[in-house]
């Protein structure tokens, strides 16, 4: 049985050791936090292809009992005109309709599945170097130890100490041109809008004057919040020294001009209030060696403007379990995932990118090229490469 390290413990690391146990390789989780791994406290909405990926590892049922669903998405302007109504993926079935949930809570689920099958999870493992030669892999770790294997998994996400080690010269995540705000509260009542827009089950996007805005109201009548404002990049001693107050003052302003609900979200919600900068990576980042390679955000970071990050890891985790499960843990697997992947996630990073650097005013038409990746019905082929018991295509 070839034994595979992953390096990283949140949402792609834990969707790879449910992938590549279930395919029957000996699988060991090293995460560099001592507890749960960072987080800021964002929420996530999980497309029907992140769910159709789930079902592929068992773990569907699982995070379908956290958040709520999501079925329907309707695009305003700032004047609170309709530009579009659209239904999201496939909304027939429990388990795989969208779902709005809490980062955190995603991957504590993942884990605790990974836990739950035997697979074990050391924390406070910190990666300082990885060493490939002919026979295997070697992961050494701040404290002394190290681990052996016969491949590595680089799931350590967008400041990925695995793809350092890959490239020396690998490129730095870049910021992505917007500040992301992310609040909760239960202080609005939805009375602003109609109540077809307010009830659950809906996620309403906002093209406003100052800022891309979009809320959810979950069934317990918390409303769920992001802003995307464009502009220069808050710095560290911004992030670290900005309370909730100062940000919601800093974003009231650019909301307040638009007759739409967004502002008074805002106002309505007290210290559930982050704020993060966009980063994505250019597109070429080097995916792999002879025994590693990256997955999810480690690989291929979008900005969040898409809202795929999540579900493109976990698809990366179900091909990479499928690609080595046929292959072996060898360059030819590797090779072929990558061949599978990469289109994919360039496309989705393409297409977040354009969101993100326009695209998003108030009076912009609506196409079906903006749309998130994953808002429609998933394609058949994608269906087929996800399909567990569905060998992977071959050739290019």
């Amino acid at each position: 049985m070839a034994k595979i390290t992953v390096i990283g413990g949140g949402i792609a690391g834990a969707a790879a050791a449910l992938g590549l146990h279930r395919a029957g390789f000996e699988v060991e989780v090293y995460e560099a936090h001592p507890d749960t791994g960072a987080d800021i406290g964002a929420f996530l909405t999980l497309a029907s292809n992140g769910m159709r990926a789930l079902a592929q590892l068992d773990a569907a049922a699982a995070v379908a009992e956290l958040g709520f669903p999501l079925t329907t998405m309707d695009v305003l302007d700032g004047s609170g005109e309709e530009l579009a109504a659209m239904p999201l993926g496939e909304s027939g079935h429990p388990l795989t309709r969208y779902r709005c949930l809490r980062r955190a809570a995603l991957a504590a689920t993942l884990r605790q599945e990974v836990l739950r099958r035997g697979v074990p999870i050391r924390h406070s493992a910190r990666l300082v170097t990885v060493t490939e030669d002919r026979d295997g892999v070697t992961a050494a770790f701040a404290d002394g130890s190290s681990a052996r294997a016969d491949l590595l998994v680089g799931a350590d996400g967008l400041h990925s100490a695995v793809r350092g080690q890959l490239d020396a010269a690998a490129p730095r995540p870049d910021y992505a041109g917007q500040q992301v705000f992310y609040g909760y509260t239960t202080g609005y009542t939805g009375e602003a809008v109609p109540p077809s827009q307010a009830r659950s089950e809906r996620i309403t996007m906002i093209r406003g004057s100052g800022a891309a805005f979009g809320y959810a109201l979950s069934p317990a009548g918390e409303t769920f919040w992001f802003a995307r404002v464009p502009g220069p990049p808050a710095d560290a001693e911004e992030l670290a020294g900005t309370g909730a107050d100062g940000w919601r003052e800093r974003l009231l302003p650019l909301l307040r001009p638009d007759r739409t609900a967004a502002a008074e979200i805002v106002a309505a919600t007290a210290d559930r209030l982050m704020v993060t900068n966009a980063l994505h990576l250019g597109p070429g980042t080097r995916w792999r060696g002879e025994r590693t390679v990256l997955i999810g955000d480690a690989a291929h970071a979008a900005s969040p403007a898409t809202g795929q990050g999540a579900s493109m890891a976990l698809e990366d985790a179900v091909v990479l379990a499928k690609a080595l499960r046929e292959g072996g843990p060898g360059t030819a697997a590797l090779e072929h995932y990558e061949r599978l992947r990469r289109p994919r996630t360039e496309l989705n990073a393409a297409v977040s990118a354009r969101l993100t650097a326009g695209g998003t005013g108030p009076r912009t038409p609506v196409v079906a090229a903006d749309r998130p990746t994953g808002t429609t019905a998933v394609d058949e082929e994608l269906l087929r490469l996800l399909d567990w018991n569905t060998p992977l295509p071959t050739g290019s």
